[in-house]
């Protein structure tokens, strides 16, 4: 692993989160594989060797519940499922070099392996402790058997997560107030013998990998606090018999638990890959165990696995390290939390039903906000983006460039690119480039979508339609650079809608694969002849999205307003989106007291603009920003550091209360309160273009 920008001479591996092989795959899920799978290709683009790797979680307890209310034998019942995303993933373009699962013999043998490395190293030891039993079913209840309350934050939590509340990986007996899933009975804590696997003491080493890891701020910033407040070591084993066996071991119904050997399919599928293209293509003991680049895309809920757990695991196994944890935030739909339960949910193979081409969905998720941002989708924001961005930016230029090349020259006309079209589509490459080295989809995205917004407004503002007769050479210059541009803009968006980037490109006569393209090809002559190109992009109508509102409203109240058991294995490694919807009842009550429009007068809010935004070193939440208010530069503290990438904050426009008395806050002085709405601190803004400084009355 290096912390030279990309491309490196080292081999790369990009992975995505397992999803557990037992339901459906819906949007929610996609934004990780069609994110991995896009920042892949960009770094192909860059010259980067890159594989991307994947594969299905056959083990733990969520395919074990599902499969014993289905009366099935759970290694049936995963791969049922396997096989079902197998097929689904080609169909949205996510192209896996390998995708396997941890069930497989390659996945079992390296589990294996490394549980017995780790142990003759000394970091497993046995350990006593209390594990839920339902004494009705004679049964231990291992992780998602038993739910309970969160001990740190009192939510609702699995035996093994707080899913709805702090989020933290729990260890068995923690949870508070036990109750089997299975008969629904209060359970009771039995003591058992189980491995513990040492991770206290990794405490200095993770502290060092976190301040190395790149990614997104989430992913460094969150595993901090745990750390901070101390390591607990961590149970290797469960009490099921669905799993892989710990090693050397001959006690019957014990398993590894899923978490140990869900993230070794990382290098399992990676050893697959090799084993099937040959070492000396891509070698899987390179990236992994010297100088690879290991970059993995993950859900939100699943930081801590792959911050602590998973390096700790990797150096004690001794193992290569990831370079770079890239967290996605969660996936809403029309403002309210995904519910498979209430089927408030876009179901992959819905949306392909539909017929909607999957690019667009690529690019709605991929460029609607930071990688780290939660994103609602609705069917109105789709079409907006859609028919804005890619039918109305996109898609005309490309149409309306290469047409007009046809008809007047038919093809790229000879001229050379001007200088000025040179430059821009030089520093359109150049932001790619640094978006990649910054994992932002959204800047991979937005530089190729302003590269064609450059050209819409250079075809507009040269004219060439009125210059073919009077001066056709510059007529001619004209269209050689906009078929430049519609070739650099295709190139530049491969990753992100790679299937209507190979449609333009076979449109301008290139015979190649447009994804063997590297960047340097944005800039690389066209083919002198092309035929009459057609429209890539196809506007979507109000109807249309009117009658997709109301099949998926008709949908959800049919499913009913009361949660059902489903909801309770909805989460998985991808990033899937626990049931959170938020009612009347969730919401503060309105406060009783009023203020008169004086007291409302003798509050200064002021329009901002956040210049810098950083972390205040030892505060877990605290983030000290920097706010342009017109008259001056204030210093604000703020408790938005794990909400927000604050990286990306800068240049955003937020509202200020001036006149709010300074505090010192960890030794930091705030200057005014930042406004912003419910527990994700959605930070507040205009809807038009109020200047900095103007007053908010």
């Amino acid at each position: 692993m290096s912390t030279d920008d990309f491309p490196t001479d080292s081999p790369a591996i990009v992975t995505c989160g397992l999803p557990y092989a037992n339901g459906d795959l819906h949007i929610g899920h996609l934004r990780g594989y069609i994110g991995a799978d896009a920042f892949s290709r960009a770094l192909e683009t860059l010259g980067q060797e890159v594989a991307y790797v994947s594969g299905s979680d056959m083990h733990g307890t969520p395919v074990a519940v599902n499969a014993e209310q289905e009366g099935v034998d759970p290694a049936e019942f995963a791969l049922e499922w396997h096989e079902q995303y197998e097929e689904t993933f080609p169909k949205f373009n996510v192209e896996f070099d390998n995708y396997g699962h941890t069930h497989d013999e390659t996945n079992t043998e390296l589990t294996q392996e490394i549980v017995r490395t780790l142990d003759e190293e000394g970091y497993v030891y046995e350990k006593e402790i209390q594990v839920a039993y339902d004494p009705d079913a004679d049964q231990y209840l291992p992780d998602r058997y038993v739910e309970g309350t969160c001990p740190y934050c009192g939510a609702k939590a699995r035996g093994d997560e707080c899913d709805e509340g702090c989020q933290r990986h729990l260890e068995p007996g923690e949870v508070e107030d036990p109750k089997s899933t299975i008969t629904g009975n209060p359970a009771e804590y039995r003591e058992r013998t189980h491995n513990f696997f040492r991770v206290s003491e990794f405490a200095d080493y993770l502290t060092e990998f976190l301040d190395g890891l790149e990614g997104t701020s989430n992913a460094r910033n969150q595993p901090r606090q745990w750390i901070e407040e101390g390591l607990q070591d961590w149970c290797l084993t469960r009490d099921m018999d669905w799993g892989i066996d710990y090693p050397g071991s001959e006690e019957e119904d014990v398993v590894l638990y899923v978490w140990v050997d869900a993230p070794i399919e990382y290098i399992a599928s990676t050893k697959q890959y090799s084993e099937r293209v040959g070492t000396e293509e891509y070698d899987w003991e390179r990236v992994w165990k010297e100088d690879g680049e290991i970059v993995h895309v993950i859900g939100r809920d699943i930081i801590q696995h792959h911050t602590i757990f998973w390096p700790a695991m990797l150096e004690g196994a001794d193992y290569n390290a990831p370079r770079a944890v890239a967290a996605t935030g969660f996936i809403t739909i029309n403002g309210k939390g995904l519910s498979t339960s209430r089927n408030r949910a876009i179901w992959a193979e819905e949306y392909l039903e539909e017929g909607f081409h999957p690019d667009l969905l690529r690019y709605y998720l991929t460029t609607t906000g930071g990688l780290q941002q939660d994103v609602d989708f609705s069917w109105d924001a789709f079409q907006e983006k859609v028919n804005g961005e890619l039918v109305g930016t996109v898609g005309n230029f490309w149409y309306r460039s290469l047409l007009f090349a046809y008809r007047n020259f038919e093809g790229t006309p000879d001229a050379d690119v001007s200088e000025e079209v040179e430059e821009r589509i030089e520093g359109a490459i150049g932001e790619v480039r640094e978006a990649v080295n910054d994992y932002s989809l959204r800047g991979i995205g937005q530089a190729a979508t302003r590269l064609a917004q450059f050209g819409n407004e250079y075809i507009q503002r040269n004219e060439p339609w009125k210059l073919t007769d009077d001066d056709p050479e510059k007529a001619a210059q004209v269209i050689r650079d906009c078929v430049q541009i519609a070739k650099a803009v295709a190139v530049l968006l491969e990753p992100i809608t790679p299937e209507k980037s190979q449609l333009l490109w076979d449109q301008i006569g290139e015979e190649s694969d447009i994804a063997d393209a590297g960047l340097e090809a944005a800039l690389e002559t066209p083919p002198r002849n092309f035929e009459e190109p057609g429209e890539l992009f196809e506007k979507i109508e109000d109807d249309r999205v009117a009658a997709l509102n109301e099949k998926l409203e008709e949908r959800v109240a049919a499913a009913g307003d009361e949660e059902t058991e489903s909801d309770e294995t909805d989460s998985d490694e991808a990033g899937d989106m626990a049931d959170d919807e938020t009612t009347a009842d969730d919401l503060e009550p309105l406060l009783e007291d009023r203020i008169g429009f004086d007291e409302f007068q003798d509050l200064d809010i002021r329009v901002g603009r956040i210049e810098a935004a950083e972390g205040i070193e030892g505060a877990d939440d605290l983030a000290r920003l920097e706010v342009d208010i017109g008259f001056e530069t204030r210093q604000v503290v703020a408790g938005i550091k794990q909400l927000h990438d604050l990286e990306e904050l800068p240049g955003q426009k937020c509202i200020l209360l001036a006149n709010m008395e300074p505090a010192e806050l960890f030794g930091v002085e705030s200057n005014g309160m930042v406004l912003a709405a419910g527990e994700e601190a959605d930070l507040l803004t205009t809807h038009g273009d109020a200047d900095v400084g103007e007053k908010v009355r």
